[in-house]
């Protein structure tokens, strides 16, 4: 009975540590998967090491024998609690890069470490759009930061109520370029819901920090 029960789990954990590698991978878009895989390795082996740590401390006090029951009852239990959670829900997402940013124009050429960088994206809607408009740009706010923004913001003109800014801050001038290229045909669907309260093209700017040249003095006199 011990060697069947131990060929069973074994079967069993190498088909589950095969469907969770699996899963981790499809989920995790090219840019960012060595990242998220990283870090899916690293819960997964901190949780066996807790894990190893608790049942060792419930074995000393409750007995072997009552603890390989305990985590056998708790196996079961876990199944239909955790029926709902499927591996691999994000496979229908199509995380292929869309490119669909047009190139930034530059009047001279930018230093990759120039920044930070901010970009504004001017939006005219009819103010009856409002709410909706608002509430689109919820999953906007989103995207923008897996793409690696911060400091993320939208802004309502005082003087013209159909007129908008969004705004967001970025590193360097590279990890704005980087951005191009990692926005996704399922970004494309979300950009495309917002914008079909807009009315005109929307006009994107973009703004490197300015820092002063400074010049010897000789120079500076010539």
């Amino acid at each position: 009975m011990a060697v069947s029960a131990s060929l069973i789990a074994g079967m069993s954990w190498i088909d589950v540590l095969a469907n969770l590698n699996v899963s981790a991978q499809v989920a995790l878009p090219e840019w960012v998967r060595g990242r998220g895989l990283a870090m899916y390795v690293m819960v997964f082996f901190g949780t066996m090491t807790v894990g190893s740590v608790l049942w060792g401390e419930i074995a000393s006090f409750a007995g072997l024998p009552l603890t390989h029951f305990i985590a056998a009852a708790g196996a079961l239990l876990a199944i239909p609690l955790t029926w709902r959670w499927k591996l691999q829900t994000g496979a229908a997402i199509d995380l292929t890069p869309s490119m669909h940013w047009p190139e930034p124009i530059v009047a001279e050429a930018v230093e990759d470490n120039a920044g930070p960088v901010m970009v504004t994206v001017e939006y005219h809607i009819d103010p009856k759009n409002r709410e909706v408009f608002l509430a689109a740009f919820e999953e906007i706010e989103r995207e923008r930061k897996r793409g690696g923004a911060y400091a993320w913001g939208i802004f309502q003109d005082t003087a013209d109520d159909g007129r908008f800014l969004e705004t967001f801050m970025v590193d360097s001038w590279l990890e704005h370029l980087r951005q191009h290229k990692r926005v996704t045909n399922a970004d494309r669907v979300l950009e495309n819901q917002a914008r079909r309260f807009v009315r005109d093209k929307p006009t994107v700017t973009h703004f490197i920090a300015a820092e002063r040249t400074y010049k010897p003095m000789d120079q500076a006199t010539k």
